[in-house]
Parts: C-alpha cells; sequence; structure tokens
C-alpha cells in the first residue's frame, strides 16, 4: 500500500517553535550556484531543510548583493530567499541563515546572452533517446543511491544502459550522417523504481531532481562535456524539459512547497489500496463498480486552451488533471513555481551550454506561467530557440501558439508541425487522385502557413518517440524517400529520428518501447553495427548513404534556408514544390501513385524559366526539361538548376 502524508509536514508548521527553527540545518540550496551579470539581476535561492522556514534572518555582507525578501511557505521545511545580484562581482559569498553560514557561488558568464545561437531552419534536428542510443566506456550496471532499477536490454520497457558518454564516443557517426543538432529526450535524474510488471521511467519524463543528470547517463560534467565537444564539431544540442510536470519521487511529490504547489494533489491523502494506477481509481472490496478517488486525470484534449467557447470543466481537466498518476501536475500559476522553473532552464543554458530547448506537453500547462517563461528567455537570449510540442493536427491550432490566440502572447518561436506528421503518414498508405487523398494532404495542409507568423520557425518530422516508426513493421523504401524529399525540402525545420536512416522501424501496438529500440553496434556485444559502413547490410547502406547525400547537400544551402517556396496542385499524381534564391532553383518532385506518371514541365514554366536541364541531388542523372519525361512508381526528385 502506497500512501502519501504531504499533509503532515504542512500540520508541523502549527506546532513548530523558534527554538526548534534555531537548530535547522540546510540540505540543498537550488539553484546550486548562479550567474553575475544577467539582464535580470534578481535570484530565487529555494532552500530546503528541516524547520528552515522558520529561521529568524537570513543575510550577507557580499559586495553587490542584496537580500530583497524572504518568502515562507506552507511546509516548514522551505525557505525561499530572493536576492539581488545588480552590482555584483564572481565569487564565494556568505550567506548567513541566523547562526549558520553557508558558502554560494556567483559565476562569470562565458558570454552576453545575446551570443548564444540556437537552432534555425539551417539545422536539421536528430532525435535520440540516450538509455537507447549508445552505451559508453567505464558505464556502471548499478548506480548506488538509485531506487531500485534492473538494465536489462530484452525488455522493452526497462532500462537499456545506454549514457552520454556513449552519445559523446560516437559524435562523428552525426557528421557523416549530415545532421547539424541533437536533440536528446530529458537527461535529468528519474529516480523512480522499476514497477512489477517491468515498467521505468527510462524515457526520461519524470525528473526527480531538476539540478542533477540520472547518474545512469552520467554527470553535470559529463553533459558538459558533451556539449563542448559537440560544439567543436559543429553540431548543437537541444535539452528536452518538462514544466507541465514532474516524477512521483521528486522531493515537492512527499513536502510540498506550498498546498498549491501541485494540481489537484488532495487524491495523495487517500489510501491507494487496490488503486489502478492509471486511472487513480480504487476498486471495491465485493468486485463491485470501482470508486471514484479525488485524484483528477487529463483528458488529453489539448483544444480547450484555446476554445473561446471551452466549458471550465473541459479546460480544468486538461490543464489541472495529471498526465499519469505517476507524474504530479505542477501548478504554474504559483509564481515561486514558475521562477524555480524560468532560473532552472537558464541555469542549464549557462552551465553546460545547451543551444536550444524542446518543451515537452506544452499546451498542458497554464499559458500565461509559459509565455512569462519565454518571453524572460527572449529577452536573456534573442538569438535562442525554444520549440513547443503542440500535439494537435490542425494548422489553426499550432499557429496559434506560435503567435497567441486572443489577446494572449505566448512569445514561443517554434512549434511541431503535427498537421505535417499526420498528414504525410496518411499519404504514404493512399493514391494521390485529383482532389484530396495521397499526396493532396500535405498541399492542403501548407495552405494555411499564412497562419503562422513565421513558417520557417516551424518544425516538422515524419515520427518520433511517441509515434509509430513511419515505416511501420515493414520497410518501404520507396515511401521512406518522398518523406525524407519532402522533409528536408520544405519550409520548416526538420527532425529526424534516430535510426530512421538505418531502416529501424516498429509499432507501438505492444508497448513505446518497440519504437524506441536500441540502435544497433551501441552497446558491448552487438554482432551488428549500423556506426559503420561494414557492420550495416546492404539495405541499411543504401539508405543511410542516400539520406546522407541529402542532408549534407542541404547544410549551408540558401535556397532551402532562405528561398521562396511555391507549390503545385497534385496534377496526374504528382506533388511539386519549388523553392528559389536569387536565381538559382531546388524542385522536389513527387510521384505519389504507384503506377508510372508523366512530368510535363510545361505546367511549372513559372519556376523552370528558361532552363532546359536540372540534376537530380539523390542520383546525379540529369533531366531534360524541354520535354515530358516519367516517373517511375513512388519515385522522388530534387532537381537543382
Amino acid at each position: 500500500m502506497r500512501r502519501i502524508l504531504f499533509l503532515t509536514a504542512i500540520l508541523m508548521a502549527n506546532v513548530m517553535t523558534m527554538s526548534a527553527a534555531k537548530k535547522s540545518v540546510i540540505d540543498r540550496i537550488e539553484p546550486t550556484d548562479w550567474f553575475v551579470g544577467m539582464k535580470n539581476p534578481r535570484v530565487q535561492l529555494m532552500v530546503y531543510g528541516k524547520g528552515i522556514r522558520d529561521v529568524e534572518s537570513v543575510t550577507t555582507d557580499y559586495p553587490g548583493v542584496a537580500i530583497d525578501s524572504l518568502v515562507r511557505l506552507d511546509s516548514p521545511n522551505y525557505l525561499l530567499v530572493y536576492m539581488n545580484l545588480s552590482g555584483a562581482q564572481p565569487g564565494t559569498m556568505t550567506l548567513k541563515f541566523g547562526k549558520t553560514k553557508v558558502p554560494y557561488q556567483l559565476k562569470q558568464r562565458e558570454m552576453a546572452g545575446e551570443k548564444r545561437m540556437g537552432f534555425t531552419n539551417a539545422d536539421v534536428l536528430y532525435m535520440l533517446m540516450p538509455d537507447r542510443f549508445a552505451q559508453g566506456t567505464g558505464h556502471q550496471k548499478q548506480v548506488k543511491g538509485m531506487r531500485a532499477y534492473t538494465e536489462d536490454r530484452t525488455k522493452p520497457s526497462l532500462r537499456h544502459g545506454g549514457d552520454l558518454n556513449g552519445i559523446r564516443e560516437h559524435l562523428d557517426y552525426f557528421k557523416e550522417l549530415g545532421v547539424t543538432a541533437l536533440w536528446l529526450t530529458p537527461v535529468l535524474e528519474n529516480d523512480s523504481p522499476d514497477t512489477p510488471n517491468g515498467y521505468s521511467t527510462y524515457h526520461g519524463y519524470a525528473t526527480t531532481n531538476y539540478y542533477r543528470v540520472d547518474p545512469r547517463f552520467g554527470t553535470n560534467d559529463d553533459y558538459r562535456r558533451l556539449c563542448d565537444e559537440a560544439h567543436q564539431k559543429g553540431l548543437k544540442v537541444v535539452m528536452d524539459m518538462i514544466f507541465n510536470h514532474s516524477g512521483f519521487e521528486h522531493p515537492w511529490t512527499h513536502d510540498m512547497p506550498s498546498r498549491d504547489w501541485l494540481n489537484t494533489p488532495e487524491w495523495l491523502t487517500e489510501d491507494s489500496s487496490g488503486r489502478d494506477p492509471m486511472t487513480g481509481f480504487t476498486a471495491n472490496s465485493d468486485g463491485s463498480a470501482p470508486q471514484k478517488s479525488k485524484y483528477l486525470q487529463t483528458s488529453y484534449k489539448l483544444t480547450p486552451v484555446v476554445d473561446p467557447y471551452a466549458s471550465k470543466v473541459d479546460l480544468r481537466e486538461t490543464t489541472e488533471g495529471w498526465f499519469v498518476p505517476s507524474m504530479p501536475d505542477l501548478n504554474q500559476r504559483n509564481p515561486h513555481l514558475m521562477r524555480y522553473l524560468i532560473q532552472n532552464s537558464i541555469w542549464w543554458i549557462e552551465t553546460v551550454g545547451i543551444d536550444g530547448i524542446r518543451m515537452d506537453t506544452y499546451p498542458y500547462a497554464f499559458a500565461d506561467g509559459m509565455a512569462q517563461w519565454m518571453k524572460e528567455l527572449n529577452d536573456e537570449y534573442p538569438n535562442f530557440n525554444t520549440v513547443g510540442e503542440t500535439w494537435v493536427t490542425e494548422p489553426a491550432y499550432t499557429a496559434a501558439w506560435q503567435d497567441g490566440f486572443g489577446t494572449s502572447r505566448t512569445y514561443l518561436k517554434t512549434v511541431m508541425d503535427f498537421s505535417f506528421f499526420d498528414k504525410l503518414n496518411q499519404a504514404k498508405n493512399e493514391e494521390t487522385d485529383g482532389w484530396w487523398n495521397g499526396l493532396n494532404r500535405l498541399y492542403n495542409s501548407f495552405v494555411y502557413d499564412y497562419l503562422y507568423p513565421n513558417p520557417a520557425s516551424v518544425m516538422a518530422f515524419i515520427e518520433n518517440h511517441d509515434t509509430d516508426r513511419f515505416l511501420g513493421n515493414g520497410r518501404d523504401t520507396l515511401a521512406l524517400k518522398q518523406a525524407l524529399a519532402l522533409l528536408l525540402t520544405v519550409r520548416r525545420i526538420p527532425q529526424l529520428y534516430y535510426g530512421t536512416e538505418i531502416l529501424m522501424n516498429g509499432t507501438k501496438e505492444v508497448t513505446d518501447g518497440n519504437v524506441r529500440k536500441d540502435f544497433p553496434g551501441g552497446f558491448p556485444g552487438d554482432e551488428h553495427n549500423a556506426f559503420t559502413r561494414e557492420g550495416r547490410s546492404k539495405a541499411e547502406q543504401a539508405m543511410f548513404a542516400w539520406t546522407s547525400r541529402l542532408l549534407h547537400w542541404r547544410q549551408n544551402n540558401d535556397v532551402i534556408i532562405r528561398g521562396s517556396q511555391t507549390q503545385f496542385i497534385p496534377y496526374n499524381g504528382i506533388y511539386v514544390i519549388a523553392r528559389q534564391y536569387q536565381g538559382r532553383t531546388a524542385l522536389t518532385v513527387l510521384n505519389g501513385t504507384s503506377k508510372t506518371a508523366t512530368l510535363d514541365p510545361e505546367r511549372y514554366a513559372e519556376v523552370i524559366g528558361g532552363n532546359t536541364r536540372a540534376k537530380d541531388i539523390l542520383t546525379g542523372r540529369y533531366y531534360d526539361l524541354s520535354k515530358p519525361f516519367d516517373l517511375k512508381p513512388r519515385q522522388s526528385l530534387v532537381l537543382e538548376y
């Protein structure tokens, strides 16, 4: 039976005395250190220790530092100290908590905020899961001090043992492939025990410490080393963050700083005997209908957040319901929690030098708090970039988050194009007709680009860790090549999912782990090594070479990065998109049918002009643009002239 008595800490506040407070000890301070020279000189310190709330005073005599205020929360074990560092220089200051002295380091920033450059549409992001990609030298199979877990590569939902050093040791692979940025799923501590039915938080989306890399992945220094060496090779690093929820084993769950730190926490005090871990309901002992808990489950329906007619009950279920019972829902309306989260993202930018952030479950969090975060981040780092996960397949919904909805601003620069993903995955199984099916779906999605303030800062993808692999359980390379040709040439920021280039497949019908398989060759004892040309099968090498050729052609290609976009309604089953810049043209041509189709260049005269010869960059073959020519079934061309 799992009983969480978080109210105990709150009730203790009524019997605490000042004499007890004098005996308080400080277990941790977050952030662990901070930086001088920020545009916003104010910093919040979250101090945790038994009875620390009632310490008599907090002082410092460090030059340029002023204690602005103390916030005493509901729990006696938390104290928030707000300081102003506007005149401070780097060094180690001494904070006095009553009679207790604690050193605290103020660091020099490595560069001004405007010099930190984020990812753009000139980049191609390569998304990978650290646990499933590669294991580095010296990996520990068991890390002391962590809750019970097992590394077992035969179990798709347990940890497999990939780590940060494994990624770092394969940086040359990314260079060979031709991607320019790495998006790692969350690397922060996920200290949740494995469940009896064989599940773990290997995925990283249940944070239990916001200032510590999960020791199974490595250390904070290992993360910094990965970023540094990636930068040396011209690769950017994007950090996956989650502000909507934390992991159940985070200290906040068991000792909430304040009553409103979490959304709908009432159920934590209930008897958990017989509770369904996915619904929060408890079955009756006589087998009758289950009793309804105070637990509030999110509906996973994101439309109420922007719906002008949304009911209060629908909106509450979306934004205040928990994602799952093992992930407590954070309340971004609490200004002190929001300050903590904002500072945490800044700390990781300054500490390890990440080049971007991907924010998980973006619309589930309260919009005003997230807008405040984005505005402050943009003010401090005007050239940085953040992409928000906005999982609705309508362009109007996605576009609303890039700019704002109603009278609200979001300040979010990049959103994920779930419409592109959805339409493409429908089209791959259809014949392109004269109206709606096949590649018409993509055409009809792009026509709504006028809704986006900046279509070039929308992230498109064909699959990710939360979806079936594009190939499903098959290996249709013709469909995959069409998808990649489109993804890498349209006016978007493209994102690839690890292993696509070597035909990795799988579906979620049994478990998410089947779309998150280990990269072959990344682990000791692997007989199959897809990191090398020699280790790949003939089919894998052919797909790798094709993808790499397209990726390297795309790098620093102003036609793709800065060019205009013209699309033609699919005609005779053929979909054509032109990108043009300063007299140069790239023409993506896709036969969306399973039959031979004829392309008549005359129909595309406005983008071909007087050019009579074009090179397909995928094969090196030249095509005569002065007369019609045939396309094989599902053939893809990327012509340049």
